[in-house]
């Protein structure tokens, strides 16, 4: 089922503690947060999806969304939930605070064959940046019983590192890594968004 259409998947299911409200409802450019990389998934034609917390807020979306168990609080949980929701299709998963994420990428990540296939830019890895085969959501799901930090999983399943020579395609690999995490970060988000 490899040819399948891939689904794109948005986690939402985080504290949002530095930004010190629900990010995915944040303005940025005149839309909520997480309407940017929904529109990315969209634009490339994968089926949207987004995956949060029961009690996660959300604005008003035009997609399926998932929501993960309450317990446990790890991101481990809501990949694990996405690519269980996604069945037997392969996922593109983006965090919803990743808003310079075009839809070239999203394709070109889409129809990727590796099991595993995760950005790498300045010098981390972005696991929420990545294209996932049908099947690895149990890997996650197995993880959760003694749960390690998110990154350390994916590097243990030996991913494609999608380097910042293959971003670069895309676009500005730090722009389209970027996370805005906190008041700081969604200003400078504006400021790049302006012409």
């Amino acid at each position: 089922m490899e040819g399948a259409q891939a689904v794109g998947a948005v986690l939402a299911g985080g504290g949002s503690t530095r930004m010190g409200r629900p990010k995915a409802t944040v303005a940025l450019g005149g839309r909520p947060l997480i309407a940017h990389p929904l529109a990315a998934i969209v634009d490339a034609g994968l089926t949207p999806m987004v995956v949060a917390k029961p009690d996660s807020e959300l604005p008003p979306l035009d997609c399926r969304v998932v929501r993960e168990a309450a317990e446990p609080v790890h991101p481990l949980a809501g990949l694990a939930a996405a690519l269980d929701a996604a069945g037997d299709r392969p996922a593109v998963v983006l965090a919803c605070d990743m808003p310079f994420v075009g839809a070239e990428l999203v394709a070109w990540l889409a129809a990727l064959a590796d099991s595993i296939a995760v950005a790498y830019a300045g010098g981390r890895v972005h696991p929420l940046l990545g294209r996932y085969a049908p099947g690895v959501g149990r890997l996650f799901a197995a993880a959760l019983d003694d749960p390690m930090p998110l990154t350390e999983a994916v590097v243990s399943l030996d991913p494609r590192l999608v380097r910042e020579s293959e971003l670069a395609r895309f676009g500005d690999p730090q722009r389209i890594a970027f996370n805005v995490n906190s008041p700081a970060d969604l200003e400078r988000a504006e400021r790049w968004l302006r012409p």
